[in-house]
Order: C-alpha cells, then sequence, then structure tokens
C-alpha cells in the first residue's frame, strides 16, 4: 500500500514564494539606516574602535543591499505583476527613492572605508557607482511624481512626509558628489561638482516646497495614523541633507572651480554655499523639533512597530553628519558635542529597530505589500 508523504518543505517553500511576492522597496530604507550609521561612526577617525565599527557595519550593508537587490530582482522576473502594481499605489511606490539613497551610503563609505581597504581601486569603484546612483536618483525623481500625476489617487488629509522619500534621492546622491570631488584627478573633478549642484537643485527647492504642504496638511488634518508616526522625522531629511551638500561643496568645490578655471569665482561659491548650508541646517533644528514633539504624543498612543520605524534612522543620519561637518568649520564645541549626541541617539534608535527587524523578517510579518490587497 503505497503511503503519501507531504513534503515538510512545501511551507517554507511557500513562504520564501510569499515573502518574494510581497517584497517591497522600503525594505531598502534597513540599508539607509545601516549605511548612514556606518558614516557617521566613520566621522571619528580620532576614535579607532568607533572607526573599525563603522567600517564593519558598512561591510555588512553592502551585503545587505546586495541581497536586497536579489530579492527585488527575483519579484520583478517572477511576479512582474506584483512589482508593476506598485506604481499605482500612492504610499509603496514612493520608497522607489530608497534604492538610490541606499546605495548613497556605500559609494560614501567607499571613500570614508575603502581606500585603506582596497586602496586606489575604492574611489574608482565609488565614482562609477556615483554615476549609477545619479540615474537611478533622477529616474527616481522624476517617474514617481509622473505616476503621481496620472495614475494614483492622493488627497491632502492622506499626504505625509512621504512624499519627499523619490525627490529627496537626488539631493542626497549630491552630497555625495562633494565628498567625491576631492578624491577626483583634476580633470574629472569639476562635471562631478557642476552635476551634483544640479541634483542638489532637482531636489531641495522641491523639498521645500513640500515641506509647506505638510505643514498645512498638518494644521488642517492634524497628525497622521501611529502607524506612520515616523514620517514626522522625513521633513528633516532633506534639510539636513541639503546642509550637508552644501557644506561639502564649500570645503571641496574651490579646489575643483579652479582647476576648472574659475578660481576667481571660487570664494564666492564657497561663501554662498556655506552660508546656505548654516542657514538650512538651523531650519532644521525647528523641523527635528517637531518631529521629536510628534513621537512623544504618539509615545502616549502606543506606537505599533513597522518596517516605517527606519525613518527615524537616516534623517537623523544625515542631520548628524551635517552637524559634525559644520562643527569641523566652525569651532564651537557645542557644535560638536550636539553631533555627537545625535549619533549616539542614532545607534540606540538603530539597535532596537534593527532587532525588531529582524524578529519581523524572520516570522515573514513585515512582508506585506498594501499594492496587493486591492
Amino acid at each position: 500500500m503505497a503511503v503519501l508523504h507531504l513534503s515538510p518543505s512545501a511551507p517554507a517553500v511557500r513562504q520564501r514564494a510569499r515573502v518574494l511576492r510581497h517584497f517591497t522597496p522600503n525594505w531598502f530604507a534597513t540599508a539607509m539606516g545601516t549605511g548612514i550609521l556606518a558614516v557617521c561612526l566613520g566621522q571619528f577617525p580620532g576614535s579607532p574602535a568607533l572607526h573599525a565599527a563603522g567600517e564593519a557595519l558598512w561591510l555588512a550593508n553592502i551585503g545587505l543591499f546586495a541581497v536586497l537587490s536579489c530579492m527585488y530582482a527575483g519579484k520583478w522576473l517572477l511576479h512582474p505583476g506584483a512589482a508593476l502594481r506598485a506604481f499605482d499605489h500612492p504610499v509603496v511606490s514612493m520608497f522607489f527613492g530608497c534604492i538610490p539613497m541606499g546605495l548613497a551610503t556605500i559609494v560614501n563609505g567607499f571613500l570614508i572605508f575603502g581606500p585603506t581597504l582596497f586602496g586606489d581601486a575604492a574611489v574608482a569603484i565609488a565614482s562609477e557607482l556615483w554615476w549609477a546612483d545619479a540615474g537611478l536618483a533622477l529616474l527616481a525623481g522624476l517617474a514617481i511624481p509622473l505616476v503621481m500625476f496620472t495614475r494614483q489617487q492622493h488627497a491632502i488629509e492622506h499626504m505625509s512626509a512621504i512624499w519627499l522619500l523619490p525627490i529627496v534621492a537626488s539631493e542626497v546622491t549630491a552630497a555625495s558628489g562633494g565628498l567625491l570631488v576631492p578624491h577626483l584627478a583634476e580633470g574629472t573633478q569639476l562635471p562631478v561638482l557642476f552635476a551634483s549642484f544640479v541634483l542638489w537643485s532637482c531636489s531641495v527647492p522641491l523639498a521645500l516646497g513640500i515641506l509647506i504642504i505638510l505643514f498645512l496638511r498638518m494644521a488642517l488634518h492634524k497628525l497622521p495614523p501611529a502607524g506612520m508616526a515616523a514620517t514626522s522625522f522625513l521633513a528633516l531629511g532633506p534639510v539636513g541633507t541639503g546642509a550637508l551638500g552644501l557644506a561639502l561643496f564649500s570645503v571641496n568645490g574651490e579646489q575643483a572651480l579652479a582647476a576648472g578655471g574659475l578660481g576667481a569665482l571660487a570664494p564666492a561659491i564657497s561663501g554662498a554655499a556655506l552660508l546656505g548650508a548654516v542657514l538650512l541646517w538651523g531650519y532644521g533644528l525647528w523641523w527635528l523639533g517637531l518631529a521629536v514633539a510628534i513621537t512623544i504624543n504618539h509615545l502616549r498612543q502606543g506606537l505599533p512597530f513597522n518596517l516605517g520605524w527606519w525613518g527615524y534612522t537616516f534623517p537623523i543620519g544625515v542631520y548628524a553628519v551635517a552637524t559634525l561637518r559644520l562643527s569641523s568649520i566652525f569651532p564651537l564645541p557645542a557644535l560638536a558635542g550636539f553631533g555627537e549626541v545625535l549619533v549616539a541617539a542614532l545607534a540606540a534608535i538603530w539597535i532596537v529597530v534593527a532587532c525588531r527587524t529582524c524578529r519581523g523578517a524572520y516570522d515573514g510579518s513585515l512582508f506585506v505589500d498594501p499594492s496587493l490587497e486591492n
């Protein structure tokens, strides 16, 4: 008598298939948060332990980004219909901007940690990845608004700071360009600097406009639900990244301008960039204070965990790096101390969010694609 045995691996196979089908681009926020912590730790070359921790975290983030990329590619190959539905969803589609922003942290790591590990090849790798990242950022910044205008349904009462995600990707790449410039040969510095200025201008003015709409939305329709509480920190992202980009342009751009025959303009451009960095950084203080107040308000009501909690990491991280960069220009101990406090807060938040994400990834509860629910 034949006995049929169900394979014990069948449920696991079904679970893996479900995970792949429900994989969404917001998982790349984990690479953003992990990468920016590594970059923050790399801002302390005088502390070998912190620098080594940042280096290890950056290497781990390369592996994380590779795994996420393979999973997302697998979804497009095996479930193309499900992957395409993301473009019609007014929330899921915004997270396409997380892909180039996650890659930008890897580019930065090649410049901070790479020369010690890989020698001169690190700069060459960073340069190639940077141009690819610039293309991805511009694509996200144009394609997602286009589908917002043509395929999606939006209402002011449902608007949140996630609208910033596809837009901010370009200025994140711009800041990476400002970090890359001094590592390049003279003939290749000016194109990267000019492209970085363009990327910055494709992002920051539009992001500042979105922040005005966000202010109006909260005044008219009050705070977003607790499940989207972390989006309050996303408003800090474009302000902090914009300030960081201008600070890097100010410090690293003069040599590129001089090499391109624009040395006479370098002091004026550098001074204007530095002034803009300080003004944006000051503006960021307001958004940081508001985000903290909103989070405290939500904590009183209960704060359910979801992947959106990664929204606490990257904005705090870029604002911390901007603060530390400005403290290296302005000899203000309080400014440097504030930057260190932000990095410590980021590290604590990252540990909590990373642990809870690992738990949710292991049991599969975090793999939910809202675009497939309809």
